[in-house]
């Protein structure tokens, strides 16, 4: 398994885990051109199904097995009253996962995906960014290891998602802090907060960002992110050495990962998007990234719900790309 031992190290990965392999990716698409139907007539169907091919191998990927990870955590930062919910919503909310209540228990069973649940230390909440660090490196550098940990190298795709309270204030601030710009435009509603809490949380990562300047992509995760932004990203270059392509959720979730694409942006090139979210900063971060989401359903729950909905969209490309005949199989006549 994969050992994450610093912080400062993580940059250099990119230089050393597995790439897209070229030839597969050559060999899907002329498989893709063959099939009965004319060229690109598929739309991103066919780009993914070549996607899957170039990280898994081969010309004509199988997704047999699809497992799905959603890491809970607490953070600090609640204490500034950035959250309308109670921190013990999320371990409530981790048991309702456990119980299978919740979407993303639904979303997984409908489009075949193992889900399991890690929560990191919800008793001890992260540090609160606005006052110091919400994470010393061997915090997250465990929590990183945690993530990396829960990745099945059996796994043909990795879903990822996320609970905890407070964290879309975790995700505007990693984003601000990373690519910049006016925190307002990071800042969304979350869980459903009214304006008076959009300008709490706005408060409170002004304060946090003035606090933590000039830091490295991962002295970001530390000082601002949580656990389970840390487990996310670890468990997102656990995949990349295993060849797994990942779909990441929305916006949360895309926000932790962006620490790895700020570092390099190779380190994401193995990872879809599953769905844009309705939280306004997501659009903002998509473009950052250059990564384009599989779908767009106005969804802003979390959980790796909109990660679970696009992998029915992969199984999809999938089925077309290796169950339709080509031209000379089923005798049709190409132009």
């Amino acid at each position: 398994m994969m050992q994450l031992t610093a912080l400062a190290a993580v940059a250099d990965l990119a230089k050393t885990l597995p790439q897209a392999d070229a030839k597969a990716a050559e060999a899907a698409l002329a498989r893709q051109n063959s099939l009965t139907k004319p060229p690109g007539s598929l739309g991103r169907l066919e780009e993914l199904a070549v996607f899957m091919a170039s990280w898994r191998g081969t010309a004509r990927p199988q997704i047999a097995r699809a497992q799905a990870v959603v890491f809970a955590g607490n953070h600090g930062i609640c204490a500034q009253g950035v959250n309308p919910y109670p921190q013990a919503v999320t371990a409530q909310m981790v048991g309702n996962f456990q119980a299978g209540g919740a979407a993303i228990n639904q979303l997984c069973r409908a489009n075949g995906a193992e889900l399991s649940v890690i929560a990191l230390d919800l008793d001890r909440p992260t540090a609160d960014f606005t006052t110091g660090p919400a994470m010393t490196e061997a915090e997250t550098l465990a929590a990183m290891q945690t993530g990396a940990d829960a990745v099945d190298v059996t796994a043909d795709v990795l879903i990822l998602g996320e609970m905890g309270i407070g964290n879309s204030t975790i995700a505007a601030a990693m984003a601000s802090a990373l690519f910049g710009g006016e925190v307002a435009g990071w800042v969304g509603a979350g869980t459903g907060s009214d304006s008076e809490g959009i300008k709490r949380k706005i408060a409170a990562i002004e304060t946090g960002l003035a606090r933590h300047k000039g830091l490295s992509a991962m002295g970001v995760l530390a000082a601002l992110g949580g656990r389970e932004q840390a487990a996310i990203c670890g468990a997102v270059l656990a995949a990349r050495a295993a060849r797994i392509p990942v779909i990441l959720d929305g916006f949360i979730c895309t926000a932790a990962a962006s620490a790895l694409y700020a570092a390099d942006p190779a380190l994401l090139d193995h990872c879809l998007v599953g769905h844009q979210s309705a939280e306004p900063g997501h659009r903002k971060l998509l473009t950052a990234l250059n990564k384009r989401a599989v779908l767009e359903f106005d969804m802003r729950l979390g959980e790796g719900s909109g990660a679970a909905l696009a992998l029915g969209i992969l199984r999809a490309a999938l089925a077309c790309h290796n169950g339709m005949a080509t031209f000379g199989e089923a005798g049709v006549s190409e132009a």
